[in-house]
Formats: structure tokens, C-alpha cells, sequence
């Protein structure tokens, strides 16, 4: 099935390609044979109710400094395609999410991955809060009268922004350490939104595992584990990615959120997973397959295209 299908992303010249997901998906999608377009959320637009994008054909290579080539610009009407691969990267905010308003109009007939309105409806940090018994203790507020009880009821926590990504604005706060107060007038002047308060998970230092799933079952996974005296496990901070295996409390979680994922069209989801703690589900730009393929998992950017075109089928 050879399909016309855009990419609204971050620009390509900039993707950092060893380790890039929406790379791989293209990759992929041009050893298929389907069309490709890309452009910027920039360049998105609605006239007389028509949603429009100015952008490039683009063609791809899996060459570091020579991965890509564009072809001449030209605005095109979303609703002419076969799908959309929503995949440009957080921030959460209300540029993203204007964007999925405006796919939301071409949506199903154009197929977007991940489904724009559930997309909007589903940010990590809140999401995760509807399968309370898989998660550790978590409050979500401004109120610094609630943190503080927070915190003495549990006494090592984590603090963070609710629409944050990449493990940026994310502290730990243990028990005794004097600085909650003025950690949290630096959050109330930075975040008009509240705050995600969790218990401090000590597994953290065994890793934070990100699983893959794909149309609601779990396709890969890989363990990431936090650099020395840090307490974040992002990569980009120092987290180290290597192999590991699913646990049966990881394929009980997975069980339990597949549905809920399945139903709502989120095809392309990853979540992380700390000891047998679900911490959050990531479904705007999620990351990993091509670390998962590297180990030796599965080539999660073909499973993704096959439940892409099954759903177009």
C-alpha cells in the first residue's frame, strides 16, 4: 500500500538521527514506497475551513550530516493525504495545542498518529492519573499548604512541572532538605500551572524503563539508568540506555493501559515504568525505537506503519 503521508515535526536538518524516533519512522516509510512531506508546526494553517501546510517533499538516508534532502516547498491541503505522523517534540503548551485543534478537523479521513484530539487530552503528566493503582503517591497542585503536608507524609519526593518534558524542571527534594520553600517560589513564578508532587521512588537508581507500545501492546523496552548523583534518567542529562526484559509487572501495567490506548487511537505511545511504579505515558512525541532495534528488539518503526496502514485499510 503506497500512501502520501506528511510529518509535521521539528526540522529535519536539526534531528540528531542515531537515536531519533520520528526518523526511524521515516526511514521506514520511504522503504515502503509511500510519499513523504515535512513541515514545521509553523507552517500549518486553516483557511475557509481547509487545513493547509506549506511543505517540502523530503526523501531520507540513514547518514549522519547527509541524512535528508528537500524538495521545492509547496502548501498543500492536509486533507488530500493518507495520514499525518504528529511528532514535533514538547513543549505541551498552547502552540501544540492549537495544532492538534486544526488536525483534529482532518482527522480520521487524514489519518493522524497519534489521534490529535486525544493527544490534547492526554498530556503525560495527567494521563497517567487514570490508572491511579499503578502509580506511586501523587498529588497535583499550587497549593503550598498541600506540598508541604505532601511532604511530610512521605518525606523524600520529587517535584516537577506538570507540562514539562526531557526531565527539565524535575527536583528531588528529600526529607529534611531546607530548600522546598524557596523551590517553590521559583515554580510559582516560572509555571502559571501546577505542580506534579510524587513520592520518590528509590528504584530510580536500578533505572526508569520506557516501554513501547504499539496499538495498545508492548512491543519493546529498554532500561535507562541515571548518571551518578543525579536523579533524573533522561539521556540527555547523562542517562545511560541498555538492554533489559519485561518483568510480569510490566506486562500486567502494559495489559492494563493497552485498551485505553487502543480505543483512543494513540497507535504510537511509550511509558515509563520506575520498579513496579507507572510514572508517565508519553504520547506526543514518544522516543526509544531505535534504541530498542539497536539492542536487538524489534523493529518497532515497521510495527507502527503496519498498524497505520491496517487502520487506512
Amino acid at each position: 500500500m503506497a500512501l502520501t503521508a506528511a510529518f509535521q515535526m521539528d526540522h529535519i536538518a536539526d534531528l540528531l538521527i542515531a537515536g531519533d524516533s520520528t526518523f526511524a519512522l521515516m526511514l521506514e516509510a520511504e522503504r515502503r514506497g509511500h510519499k513523504l512531506f515535512h513541515y514545521t508546526p509553523g507552517s500549518l494553517s486553516m483557511r475557509d475551513g481547509r487545513v493547509l501546510a506549506r511543505a517540502e517533499p523530503v526523501s531520507v538516508r540513514d547518514e549522519e550530516g547527509n541524512h535528508f534532502t528537500l524538495g521545492e516547498s509547496e502548501t498543500i491541503d492536509l486533507a488530500d493525504l493518507d495520514a499525518v505522523m504528529l511528532r514535533q517534540d514538547p513543549p505541551f503548551d498552547m502552540g501544540y495545542i492549537s495544532t492538534t485543534h486544526l488536525l483534529e478537523r482532518i482527522h480520521p479521513k487524514t489519518l493522524v498518529v497519534n489521534d490529535p484530539g486525544h493527544v490534547r487530552n492526554a498530556p503525560e503528566k495527567l494521563f497517567v492519573t487514570e490508572f491511579g493503582d499503578l502509580t506511586p503517591p501523587t498529588l497535583i497542585t499550587r497549593d503550598r499548604a498541600e506540598i508541604i503536608a505532601f511532604r511530610e507524609e512521605y518525606g523524600d519526593i520529587i517535584v516537577k512541572p506538570l507540562y514539562g518534558n526531557g526531565g527539565a524542571g524535575v527536583f528531588r527534594i528529600a526529607g529534611g532538605d531546607e530548600n522546598l520553600a524557596a523551590l517553590l517560589e521559583i515554580f510559582e513564578d516560572v509555571y502559571r500551572e501546577p505542580f506534579v508532587i510524587q513520592r520518590y521512588l528509590p528504584e530510580v537508581r536500578q533505572g526508569d524503563k520506557r516501554i513501547i507500545l504499539v496499538d495498545g501492546e508492548a512491543v519493546g523496552i529498554i532500561n535507562r539508568i541515571p548518571a551518578a548523583g543525579e536523579a533524573r534518567s533522561n539521556m540527555h542529562v547523562g542517562g545511560k540506555a541498555v538492554p533489559a526484559e519485561m518483568t510480569d509487572r510490566d506486562r500486567e501495567i502494559c495489559a492494563a493501559i493497552g485498551p485505553t490506548l487502543r480505543d483512543r487511537g494513540l497507535i504510537f505511545v511509550g511509558i515509563d515504568v520506575i520498579g513496579d511504579y507507572l510514572t508517565e505515558i508519553n504520547v506526543t512525541s514518544p522516543t526509544g525505537i531505535r534504541e530498542v532495534k539497536r539492542f536487538g528488539g524489534a523493529d518497532i518503526a515497521a510495527l507502527i506503519w503496519d498498524a497505520t496502514e491496517a487502520r487506512l485499510g
